[in-house]
């Protein structure tokens, strides 16, 4: 009987944390620890690990609002969130509607989808207080 060879993981990561831009290869031995090489710092071997294990992202998109000069404000979540939530994440925003005034740094939605990370705002937006005809010339 051949034994079965087991399968390694391999990824071949560019470090994001400065500008270097370091080409880093992490590959999980037989025994479940990571082989990191090519990182020329401590942060990019950090970064790489934590890519390598569990990616996380910080989201930027823009959800409605009501009341204001435009129909859209930017937000961002506060934390790194897992880049598998991503989609799921923009399809709840998507439904959501929020009234101005909006402050920058306001945190619009609470630890989304239960996640540690919460959506703020990334402008300010006033109320609109023109009137419809002054504001379409």
């Amino acid at each position: 009987m051949i034994a079965k060879k087991p399968s390694v993981e391999e990824k071949e990561i560019t470090c994001i944390v400065c500008p270097t831009g370091c080409s880093i290869h992490v590959k999980r031995l037989e025994d479940g620890t990571l082989s990191i090489e090519g990182n020329q710092c401590k942060r990019g071997y950090d970064y790489a690990e934590t890519e390598f294990i569990e990616p996380k992202r910080i989201l930027a998109t823009t959800i409605r609002i009501e009341m204001a000069k435009v129909p859209l404000v930017p937000v961002r979540t506060d934390e790194p969130v897992p880049k598998e939530k991503l989609d799921e994440i923009l399809d709840f925003l998507a439904n959501i509607k929020v009234k101005a005034p909006v402050n920058c740094g306001d945190v619009l939605v609470e630890h989304v989808l239960g996640l540690d990370a919460n959506i703020i705002a990334t402008r300010t937006l006033g109320v609109d207080t023109c009137d419809k005809i002054a504001c379409e010339i």
